[in-house]
Order: C-alpha cells, then structure tokens, then sequence
C-alpha cells in the first residue's frame, strides 16, 4: 500500500514534464530496478520508492537552467513524502541516498547496492532503441540539428548551445560511455544489447549522412 500511496503523490509532478523526462521514464527505470534489484537480492521496498521519486524535481532543474539539482531536491523532497505515507523509518535514509546519488553528472557517488541499481536503470534508460528515441525527442525539445560535427575543445554540458549541440554528439560524448560506467553485474549484462543497437545505429547514420547505405 505504501508504494501505491507514493506512485500516486509521484505521478503528480510529472503533469507538464517533456517526453524524455515524463512519467513513462518514470516507469521504465522502475521496472528496470524490480528487474536487477530481484537478481542482485537488493531490498525492492527501497527501490521502488527511489525509483518513483527520483525525478520528482526534474522540472525545477529544467525551469532553472542547471542552477538546482534536480537529484539533490528530489530526495529532500522524497523525505517529506515518505514520512507522510508513514514509509518503514529506518529506510528512509537508503532510499534518500539512492535518490541523491543517482545523477549522470552528480557530486555523489552510490554506495549501497540499492543505490547503485537506481543509478543503473537509470543510466540504461539512455541507450538502447529508447536511448535513440530520448535523445532525438531531447534534440526536438531544444531545437538541436540532426547531426553535426563535434567542435574541438567541444565540452560537453547540462545545458546545451543548440546551435551546436546535437545527438551525435550526444552519443559520442556520452551515450557511447555510460555501458562503462554501470555498477553492478545484471546492469552491465543489460547494457550489452542496447549498448551494441546504440552504436549501430548512429553508425548507421553515419554512413546514410555520407551517402555509402
């Protein structure tokens, strides 16, 4: 019951949010998280309800321009909610740092196994067949080209100049890196599959913007 009271208070702040970052991702990192978290014996009460609160404050990082941290917030504001839905005391504080911590470009680094599935699924959510479909719907958002050149000295950030950036810059600077950056054994076994679709893909592209398929 606690994890329907708190999928219902979650819900609600994805209302407005763009496709890449809307409830069904929401969905996605949570089925991804039951998945590994029942291989690696993780606690699914801990991560069910980071996997649903995890993004609740996505919009005020986006509204923001980068200024708040959309993990950090989350999980302050993740506490409240799991107090109010009276969630088991003594995993509040797993399920904060699972929140805190699961950011592709955060301070803080996961610890626990918990933490380290959320920042899995999370990241596995960005490659794969969905990881194409998010990354051009992200390029649609922000009115990126469809491809480009990678400028020199190019940096890639949160926040990006959409009279340069795009996804195939997306891809080779961040996408393409993410299958070595996962944390536990079941992530990296997913990740092999999307990993290689990933790359054959814009390998693809490539070769189509060339004009050789």
């Amino acid at each position: 019951m606690k994890i329907a009271a708190i999928r219902a208070r979650a819900k609600g702040f994805f209302r407005i949010a763009p496709p890449t970052h809307d409830w069904s991702h929401v969905e996605r990192t949570y089925k991804l998280c039951v998945k590994i978290g029942k291989r690696e014996k993780a606690d699914l009460q801990v991560l069910k309800a980071a996997a649903l609160l995890h993004d609740i404050a996505r919009m005020d990082e986006d509204v923001s321009s980068g200024k708040i941290c959309h993990a950090e917030r989350s999980a302050t504001m993740a506490e409240m909610i799991l107090k109010e839905v009276d969630f088991p005391r003594t995993k509040i504080r797993q399920v904060i740092h699972c929140i805190e911590s699961h950011r592709f470009r955060g301070r803080r680094k996961p610890k626990t196994l918990e933490a380290k599935i959320l920042s899995d699924a999370d990241k596995l959510d960005a490659i794969g067949a969905i990881g194409v479909a998010r990354a051009y719907a992200y390029g649609g958002e922000h009115g990126y080209r469809l491809y480009g050149k990678i400028p020199k000295n190019y940096r890639l950030q949160r926040f990006k100049n959409p009279r340069i950036h795009n996804p195939v810059i997306e891809y080779h600077q961040k996408l393409r890196k993410i299958r070595d950056r996962l944390l536990t054994k079941t992530g990296r076994e997913i990740a092999k599959e999307r990993h290689r679709f990933l790359t054959m893909f814009f390998e693809r592209l490539l070769s189509e913007i060339e004009g050789k398929a």
